[in-house]
Order: structure tokens, then sequence, then C-alpha cells
């Protein structure tokens, strides 16, 4: 019977054979049977593996809140290149600055918590090349679980905590009748522009299964796509913004919601179901970014160690 060896140089035997099949998805082992039971198993695994990196950092709570303070302020610079463009002007592209300030933190907040809750993916491409992915799929829990909170750092809520200021105040400025509609749309673009971030995470991530070198372009999609709207859709070129909408579903991030919300014309023209289909697009980004996933550790073949 075959031994492995994990990162202590110890070896672990498997209670039976594993199969070549098995070896690419070795959580298979303690694999829970059901969709619902697995699901529940990799959220576990996932706050297992945060937690255990979150005791870690604590130990040292003087850096860590060094660190998050860095952060809040190095993030805050966006919104403040806003702030600095309306000193020459009271607004861009039809739209004032509390308008962008309520873009800025949609996209911002969605941003922070994507890369807080999966942001280590990104580094999928290291792991390959060190190695020490293999570790993690003879591991009984899921590879994406493991990868997604591998060195899980709280520093990273600074994004999402001055988007979250930036987002109270635009929506405090703002001209706007509350209606429970509108509110019940920005709650659920928030939760949506979060998954569709996080969907380009992993989705992007897995391009380095076959190019190591892909995590620059993943980061074009995230950071870049963020960045992208923090600016109104109508400074833009239709082709960029239709690329955005039937492409990559950046649009359903904020453009599209707070269209409806700030009662602004739609740039294509679309018809206003396209403004309320956020959630629609998260679920399909999900779904692509899992069938990339699969295919992906499906065709990984180890390090050759």
């Amino acid at each position: 019977m075959a031994e492995y060896l994990v990162e202590n140089g110890s070896s672990v035997r498997p209670e039976r054979p594993l199969e070549p099949e098995s070896l690419l998805e070795p959580e298979s082992l303690l694999e829970p049977q059901g969709r619902l039971e697995r699901l529940r198993w990799a959220l576990r695994s996932w706050q297992l593996s945060a937690a255990m990196w979150t005791r870690a950092a604590m130990a040292y709570r003087t850096s860590f809140v060094l660190m998050l303070g860095a952060n809040i302020m190095i993030t805050s610079l966006d919104f403040v290149v806003v702030i600095l463009m309306f000193q020459h002007t009271d607004r861009l592209g039809g739209w004032t600055l509390p308008e962008l300030g309520l873009l800025y933190g949609t996209s911002a907040f969605a941003l922070g918590m994507a890369d807080l809750l999966v942001g280590s993916v990104d580094a999928l491409g290291e792991r390959i090349r060190a190695g020490t992915l293999d570790v993690m799929l003879i591991r009984p829990a899921p590879a994406l679980s493991q990868v997604c909170a591998e060195r899980f750092t709280l520093r990273r809520l600074g994004r999402p905590a001055q988007a979250t200021v930036v987002l109270l105040w635009s929506v405090s400025a703002l001209r706007v009748d509350w209606s429970w509609d509108k509110v019940l749309l920005l709650a659920a673009l928030l939760v949506s522009g979060t998954v569709i971030f996080g969907a380009l995470f992993v989705g992007g991530a897995t391009l380095q299964f076959w190019w190591g070198e892909a995590k620059e372009l993943q980061n074009s999609f995230t950071y870049g796509g963020a960045t992208l709207l923090h600016y109104p859709p109508t400074v833009f070129a239709k082709e960029l913004v239709a690329g955005v909408t039937f492409g990559v579903p950046l649009a359903f991030v904020n453009w599209l919601p707070l269209l409806h919300i700030l009662g602004k014309p739609d740039p294509l023209g679309l018809p206003a179901a396209f403004q309320f289909a956020s959630p629609l697009a998260a679920a399909l980004s999900v779904l692509v970014a899992a069938l990339a996933w699969r295919a992906g550790l499906r065709a990984y073949r180890g390090a050759g160690n």
C-alpha cells in the first residue's frame, strides 16, 4: 500500500489503495455524501483554515493593527483621486461626486470582500511551481477551500471598511427616493458583486494550471475591473461597456443596478430586466468558475516529486 509524504517529512498511509483518479481529488477519501454535505464540508474546511491563520496573525497584534491601518490608507487613495478630479468639474460623464462615491463604494466593497474570502487563490501558480499544491491534494479537505483560505488575513478588511465609509457618505448625500425595491437592490448588488469578483478570482487563477504566469492577467479583471467600475459607463466607449456586460460580467457588479437606483439612462439601451439581473450573473459566474476549476484540477498532473 502506497505512502505519501507530507510537509514535515512524515508519511501518511491511506486506509485503502488510491485509484489514479483519486490522486486528483483526494478529498474523496473522506468526502461526505450528497452535494449539500460536500458544500458544508467545503465551507467548514475554509473556516478552519482561516481561523488557524487568524490566530497566527493575532499573536502579533501591533503588527496587525499597523498593517490594517496602512491598508486602509493606501486603498483610500483611489477615492482621493476622484475627489481631486472634482476640484475642476462638478460632473463626470453626467454623474456627480456622490454618485461616483456610490460607484466607488459598491465596487470597492465587493472587490474587498472577495479578496478577503478567496483572494489567496491568486497564489496558485506559486504553489504549482513549488510543488506544495500536491500536499493540499492529499489532505481530506477540498483543495479549493484550502487554496482560498491559505494565508488568510483580516488586514484585507481595510478595503471594504473604507469603501463602507464612502458608501454611507454617498447614500446620505444623494437625493434619491429610497423605496424598498432600491434598498433591496443595493443590498443584492453588494452580495452579487462580491460573488462575481470571487468567481473572477477563482476562474482567473485556474489559468495558472496551464499558464503559470497568468496571475497578472487575472489581476487585470479583478483589481483592474474594480478600478473601471469606479467611473460611470458614460465615459467609456460603448464597445467596452458591451464587453463587460456580455463578456466578463463586471457591469452587473454596480453599473446596471445603479442605473435603476439613480434613474440614469442605459448607454446601451438594454431592457430594464438587465438592471435586476445581478444575482443571475453571479450564479452563472460561479458555475463557469467551478467548471474551470474542475477542468484545471483534472488536467493537473502533479509536481513530479
